[in-house]
């Protein structure tokens, strides 16, 4: 079995480096921000967010398109529209790559699992950022078999392209791979249309959504390693 690995909110904490650089952008722009909670902008900002990336996975729009967005419709949303959404943009992923993190456990069962059986890498995130994401958590790298960034090859999950070429770098065949996973349209239905096994990731518990064709879900990194290592 080959197991793949997502990287954003499954080993990487992208949750909470995005509440946090958010947190700081209200800091800075308070006259902006500053009526909001922290919990209050982080909902406006995915309530933008979450759909252009919808947008970008399907072809629908591009990736410029989406970095500009977000800022400018979040700017819009608040009735803002003349401050500079560039500036904005700038300020916020300046302070997200200081809070990168890995998901507590992810590590070490990250480690455990690879001492075990081959492993791999395969995200739908900007390929310059996960780059440096990668060179912050070296072991991620050093550790996997191979490493797969879907904008470099031109299909984003849930696109089947996206998986056949994953399955064609792990060297096995799609039944023989395993993916390791937090979102459920990208990586859960996604690796299932593939042929692919799944273990979901589900920190804060699962969703109403069907678990039926997940190969098994887990909340915590422990029950994974035990689960993948026994």
């Amino acid at each position: 079995m080959f197991v793949y690995f997502d990287l954003d909110d499954t080993l990487l904490d992208h949750r909470h480096a995005e509440r946090k650089a958010l947190a700081d952008l209200r800091d800075r722009y308070l006259a902006l921000f500053g009526t909001l909670s922290v919990d209050e902008l982080q909902a406006q900002y995915r309530a933008v967010s979450e759909p252009l990336w919808r947008e970008y996975e399907t072809g629908a729009i591009d990736k410029e398109t989406l970095q500009e967005r977000r800022f400018a419709d979040l700017l819009a949303e608040m009735e803002a529209p003349h401050a500079d959404p560039a500036l904005v943009r700038r300020y916020y992923v300046q302070c997200y790559r200081r809070h990168w993190r890995l998901v507590p456990g992810a590590q070490a069962a990250y480690e455990a699992i690879a001492e075990h059986l081959p492993v791999g890498l395969m995200t739908n995130g900007f390929a310059e950022v996960q780059a440096e994401k990668l060179k912050e958590f070296p072991v991620l790298e050093e550790r996997a078999e191979t490493v797969v960034v879907c904008e470099e090859n031109g299909a984003l999950k849930p696109d089947p392209e996206a998986f056949r070429h994953a399955t064609e770098q792990a060297g096995v065949e799609a039944d023989e791979v395993l993916y390791v996973g937090d979102s459920y349209r990208t990586d859960v239905e996604g690796a299932q249309n593939a042929g692919w096994r799944v273990a979901w990731f589900t920190p804060d518990g699962p969703d109403d959504r069907s678990t039926d064709d997940c190969s098994f879900v887990f909340d915590d990194w422990d029950t994974l390693a035990e689960r993948l290592t026994e």
